[in-house]
């Protein structure tokens, strides 16, 4: 089924789906040896969502041989990469706390666990905004695990589509404090024009030294649908029904990177690759690549003091 303009989701379909994907690949990344990063609550909140292809997969009781084209080498490189993606928006997350932020912003939050586990500065604030499902789930479940923020914790049962700045607002957001902005995994499940109003949104509501974490997809543009479909059809033949070119806005977009340029922030972009070698991890396989989404570019911004005179609307 299509996107819609109202649709909803919990974290066992839609777009919620793919949240619990991330999760099963951050438990992952977590258990290797020497691993990257350190999420200690993904793989519980996986079990408790109870969809049974990620139970088995954090198990280890997928026989990844099945996959068509997998290999060792293949997912290493998968895990490597959630993990890559995991520390780069956790160290600039840290980075801007320890230059002076103490007002961290999550959005499209899913299962998303840095209130949790990251060692933040006294005086942070993190703020998490998500589906109103999404949110109770997990704050229940983090609950029931014993698990304790590790900072000030808001979480905002509230869609992006309606008016999250004044939510924001309502549960103590200062527009006139430092924030760190946390967009991960979110923008290709966004149409073009509700990008570009989150990131004036976001414009709107920060002070100058803000920073935004977040990625460009450059081949959601032209989404091969046929291609994703095929690629994840081993997904289906085990039980899991993600059909993602379902799930994404394709089409015309403007970049990310020209786009916060153009309304006041100071943009650093690392492609994929370049996070591969920054963090020592084996790279993807190129020989034979099916990912129908190409590379990706993580973005990094810092607002200067001349910002655009963008509103929230």
């Amino acid at each position: 089924m299509s996107r819609s303009g109202d649709d909803s989701w919990d974290l066992a379909s839609s777009v919620g789906t793919t949240a619990t994907m991330v999760a099963a690949g951050r438990a992952m990344a977590s258990a290797v040896p020497g691993a990257l990063i350190d999420d200690p609550v993904a793989a519980p909140l996986v079990r408790a969502v109870g969809i049974d292809f990620f139970t088995k997969m954090i198990d280890g009781e997928l026989d990844m041989s099945a996959f068509g084209d997998a290999s060792p080498e293949r997912a290493e490189a998968m895990i490597n990469g959630m993990a890559l993606r995991t520390k780069f928006f956790d160290d600039c997350a840290l980075a801007s706390t320890a230059a002076g932020a103490r007002q961290v912003v999550i959005l499209a939050s899913g299962l998303d666990a840095r209130a949790y586990r990251l060692p933040w500065p006294d005086g942070t604030c993190v703020f998490e905004l998500d589906q109103p499902e999404v949110i109770a789930f997990k704050t229940s479940t983090l609950a029931t695990l014993g698990a304790q923020p590790t900072a000030t914790h808001r979480a905002i049962p509230i869609e992006l589509r309606y008016d999250w700045p004044a939510a924001l607002r309502d549960n103590g957001f200062d527009p006139e404090v430092r924030t760190a902005w946390l967009a991960e995994g979110l923008l290709i499940y966004l149409p073009p024009e509700a990008q570009d109003q989150l990131f004036d949104r976001i414009t709107a509501l920060s002070a100058p030294g803000s920073t935004i974490a977040t990625e460009y997809v450059p081949g959601i543009v032209d989404l091969d649908a046929e291609k994703a479909r095929t690629a994840s059809a081993p997904l289906r033949d085990h039980g899991l029904d993600i059909d993602m070119p379902s799930l994404v806005y394709t089409g015309p977009r403007t970049p990310v990177p020209d786009y916060l340029r153009d309304v006041g922030w100071q943009v650093t972009g690392a492609p994929r690759d370049e996070l591969f070698a920054r963090y020592r991890l084996p790279g993807v396989e190129r020989a034979g690549d099916v990912d129908p989404l190409g590379e990706i570019v993580y973005v990094s911004a810092e607002l200067s003091t001349g910002k655009s005179p963008a509103t929230a609307r």
